[in-house]
């Protein structure tokens, strides 16, 4: 099971009134309801990350696992290929899925350009508030999501 995660609207607060928080490796805070929230989702399904961030470039993927560590999130870390074609969220997730075929998958996300993903796509896409970021209840449809190819 994968979770092809956003960072910005997701994980950190894209409010413009709130000053960033940085921790000590140089990264932005997670906020603490999207991280109590994304390490639901793992626990309860197991499922590694695949990090679809316009940030994905800046670290490397061990890099990433520290980062995701030291914010108490642990799970397999992957990301999609540098963006060297300049493409949206949108076409980068659909170019990486036409490479991977894979079933069970969630995408979380704040990019309303993924409101014209197929149908089949959009379903198992989880629409966060920007500014608010992942929450519990983003959380249980992600996990409801995942668990759906397992239960039928």
């Amino acid at each position: 099971m994968l979770i092809l995660l956003d960072i910005d609207g997701v994980m950190v607060s894209g409010a413009s009134w709130k000053k960033l928080e940085f921790q000590e490796d140089g990264f932005y805070k997670f906020s603490d309801n999207a991280t109590k929230g994304l390490k639901k989702i793992i626990s309860e399904t197991g499922a590694s990350i695949i990090l679809t961030t316009s940030h994905k470039s800046r670290f490397n993927l061990r890099e990433w696992e520290l980062i995701f560590q030291t914010r108490g999130i642990n799970t397999n870390i992957d990301k999609l290929p540098d963006n060297i074609k300049n493409l949206g969220r949108k076409d980068e997730i659909l170019q990486w899925l036409k490479l991977n075929i894979i079933e069970d998958f969630v995408i979380i996300d704040d990019d309303k350009s993924l409101n014209d993903l197929p149908l089949i796509l959009k379903q198992k896409t989880i629409f966060t508030n920007f500014i608010t970021g992942l929450n519990e209840k983003d959380a249980i449809s992600a996990i409801e999501v995942l668990n759906r190819n397992t239960l039928a």
